[in-house]
């Protein structure tokens, strides 16, 4: 059975910043940077769990996909899988994470 992928509100502004950020120095860039995130979320459909487990929560359904310097943080619950955050690997996770998570 396939698992549905639901962004958050909060997913989808992250990507909105990191679209604009890029785009200041690149349209092109900022464009294949997204394209691959939304690719990689694409593919969750058919394997939620191949993701990394996120280390700092020791969480077997919260997991993330590395894109380029980003972190795509999900977590799967039943048969759906949230997209919580996009975040740039140096940022802490803790502050940002924390709200979203949904169990």
């Amino acid at each position: 059975m396939d698992y549905k992928v639901i962004w958050t509100d909060e997913a989808l502004s992250d990507v909105e910043e990191i679209a604009e950020f890029i785009e200041r120095d690149s349209h092109f860039y900022a464009s294949v940077v997204v394209t691959n995130i939304l690719s990689t979320t694409r593919k969750l459909v058919s394997f939620p769990h191949s993701g990394s487990i996120v280390p700092e929560e020791s969480n077997n359904f919260l997991r993330e996909h590395f894109i380029y310097n980003y972190r795509v943080i999900y977590e799967i619950i039943d048969y759906s899988i949230y997209v919580l955050a996009v975040v740039h690997g140096r940022r802490l996770l803790n502050p940002v994470i924390k709200d979203r998570i949904k169990e």
